[in-house]
């Protein structure tokens, strides 16, 4: 069993909520709130993509059932899942290199019938989890996803084609040479637009190259493809990569023309719903209809351990900590083509991608 930090992390959160029976929320900075926990009564994993469904139940042991209810192993003590937690957070903050293993770790987790480090979900969730709801009473399953900070920053939205942002470049007539010459002289994006602006030339946003990510988009608002294409464009222009200082960039700039008031934060609003359906289950290149694949909302693992959530009930503290907490990264210009200006006879263009990143 070999993977990556973010990957043994998914089990860590498994070992880590059989340990503790508890789950508690967190604040937009990332701090536990004292007097939100929710009991976990069980967790649901399947070993693989195709594997039958266990069941983990908490009671005073934990009891591993299969999914007709069998028993498959001896009750585990509780005492064991704090134990091998504990040395699994220990090896995931000493590794080196990107992929390793976990001698110490791997029987017990054997014994339970975790075979695989990724559970498999088919959606976003990572994990699901049975917990009492102190809200309504019940006890509910909920799928979350997981986000770790031990290892690398971790993406929110992954970089792909459908993600290209296309701007015609107007105001200008530039000769192939010229165009070629932008291209070759200027290896950063952030020169190539400086050298069209300077030359006279204006970028206005056309259309993403994918029209499925523009409808899903359009889904949770009808203008947010322009304000994302108005966030991508600075983030280019400017080099500043942070989703909070980008957001107040625009709302002075105000592109749409929204009557602004401190009442009505149009693009904060706009903005903090788009990286929240993205977190819960909206995918660029995928029709989506506003239902969230991750019905719990979203687990952190923090950089000592500790594991908190953000519950769909908070949903202010999710949107504020994606918010807080993501930035714009430039993905591999090559893979993704885009960054090159081109086109010819007044009609030129430049396509620009867009990936979010989680600030490390």
């Amino acid at each position: 069993m070999k993977g990556n930090r973010g990957e043994w992390s998914e089990v860590y959160v498994f070992l880590k909520l059989l340990a503790d029976g508890k789950l508690c929320a967190a604040d937009a900075d990332l701090k536990k709130i004292q007097n939100i926990c929710y009991p976990v009564l069980e967790i649901l994993r399947r070993a693989g993509k195709d594997a039958d469904t266990r069941r983990y139940v908490r009671n005073g042991t934990v009891t591993v059932l299969d999914g007709s209810g069998k028993q498959l192993v001896s009750d585990i003590p509780i005492g064991c899942f704090i134990k091998y937690a504990e040395l699994l957070l220990s090896a995931i903050k000493t590794s080196g290199g990107s992929s390793f293993s976990v001698p110490s770790v791997e029987p017990f987790l054997r014994k339970t019938g975790c075979t695989k480090l990724k559970a498999g979900s088919g959606s976003k969730s990572d994990i699901v989890v049975k917990v009492h709801d102190i809200k309504t009473g019940f006890d509910p399953e909920y799928g979350f996803s997981i986000k770790s900070r031990l290892g690398k920053a971790s993406t929110l939205l992954n970089a792909s084609k459908a993600t290209n942002f296309i701007y015609d470049v107007t105001g200008i007539v530039f000769s192939q040479a010229d165009i070629d010459n932008i291209n070759n002289k200027n290896k950063e994006i952030k020169d190539r637009i400086t050298a069209v602006e300077k030359a006279g030339g204006k970028f206005v946003f056309k259309d993403t190259e994918d029209e499925i990510f523009r409808l899903n988009m359009q889904v949770i608002d009808s203008c947010l493809h322009r304000i994302m294409a108005e966030i991508l464009l600075e983030r280019y222009r400017t080099g500043q990569s942070d989703m909070n200082k980008l957001l107040c960039h625009i709302k002075k700039k105000n592109p749409l023309g929204y009557r602004v008031s401190p009442e009505h934060p149009f693009y904060e609003y706009k903005i903090k719903a788009f990286l929240r359906d993205v977190a819960l289950g909206m995918r660029p290149a995928t029709p989506w209809n506003g239902h969230d694949d991750v019905t719990g909302g979203y687990i952190v693992v923090r950089e000592d351990g500790e594991v908190l959530c953000y519950h769909i009930y908070n949903r202010n503290e999710l949107e504020n900590y994606l918010l807080k907490n993501t930035r714009i990264e430039q993905p591999d210009r090559g893979r993704h083509k885009f960054g090159d200006l081109y086109g010819n006879n007044g009609n030129y263009s430049i396509k620009l991608n867009l990936q979010i990143r989680f600030k490390k």
